[in-house]
């Protein structure tokens, strides 16, 4: 065994050096998580040799993936710019780029960022001679992302609108909204990952080669994950299972943006072989301000039993 690992926890080596099937790693804030990553990826490399090419290590924002890319360079001092360390979002991007004139787009798309979303919403509504006062441009776009967030298209939202006047609306908006995107060869941030996992599932050969070359996956933040974020890694993790999520469900505040704690909570019914790390060491905090914590924390319904302690 390399010293990569030599300065870890016992817990924190578990983890590590799991690097066969399902694993949930459940990171309390404060207990060096992405130590845990880090060195698990360059004990990959260097003990296990795994080609940095196979492994895929997501995380939310590009800061937190180039700290990462950073850290590993340093450990292993090689191979560390063949990891594909990034968001979901410029993941997607990339394969996007790619192939998706598969499914009938040209791959020089445009991503609209908020105001030009704004823009042809204001359009749509205008063309519809829908009273913005009584249901805002904002709306739509909202109820449009979470839609997109659930793997719902605008037929799908029609479909369970079922007389609803409102979210009838909402599913006609949708559609002319997709209509427009469509004919301007334009993608917003939300398509970006409908868009993958629909490329993946219209062609399994596809899918299949990304599968073959992420052969070790790993994903950070877990608890913030939607539920579009969810079936991606899924589909990616089918063939290999060497899938490692990182997150901590009480730490999960974004509901508000999508994310769907039960990814985290449920995972092992998903994978029913998947092994359990519990990270409860902090290294933040004093034990007074830990016990005061875990007091509160401990009355949350529906989460996952941890004890932090220093």
């Amino acid at each position: 065994m390399s010293n990569v690992i030599d300065m870890l926890n016992d817990k924190q080596k578990e983890a590590a050096l799991h690097t066969k099937g399902p694993l949930l790693i459940l990171a309390g804030a404060g207990s060096g998580k992405t130590r845990v990553i880090t060195n698990r990826i360059a004990y990959l490399i260097e003990d296990c040799n795994v080609n940095p090419w196979n492994i895929l290590a997501i995380t939310f924002t590009n800061k937190a993936a180039g700290e990462m890319r950073q850290r590993v360079d340093d450990m292993v001092g090689y191979g560390s710019e063949s990891i594909w360390v990034a968001t979901f979002h410029s993941t997607c991007v990339r394969i996007l780029r790619r192939y998706i004139d598969k499914i009938g787009y040209d791959t020089n798309f445009t991503i609209y960022d908020t105001d030009d979303t704004k823009t042809v919403m204001k359009g749509i509504c205008k063309r519809l001679q829908i009273d913005t006062k009584q249901m805002p441009e904002r709306a739509f776009l909202s109820a449009i992302s979470h839609a997109k967030d659930e793997l719902m298209t605008a037929a799908d939202l029609k479909l369970e609108a079922a007389g609803d006047y409102g979210m009838e609306q909402v599913a006609r908006v949708y559609a002319e909204y997709e209509k427009e995107l469509k004919k301007s060869n334009a993608l917003d941030f939300d398509d970006l990952l409908l868009k993958t996992v629909e490329l993946f599932k219209a062609w399994p050969d596809i899918l299949e080669s990304y599968q073959d070359r992420f052969k070790y996956i790993m994903v950070d933040e877990y608890q913030d994950t939607n539920t579009v974020q969810f079936e991606l890694i899924k589909l990616l993790a089918d063939k290999y299972r060497n899938i490692c999520v990182v997150g901590d469900d009480d730490q999960s505040i974004y509901k508000f943006r999508g994310a769907n704690i039960r990814n985290i909570l449920d995972f092992e019914k998903v994978y029913p072989d998947a092994a359990v790390v519990k990270l409860e060491q902090n290294y933040r905090s004093t034990q007074t301000i830990l016990d005061a914590a875990n007091a509160v924390i401990s009355n949350n319904m529906g989460r996952k039993d941890k004890s932090l302690w220093t």
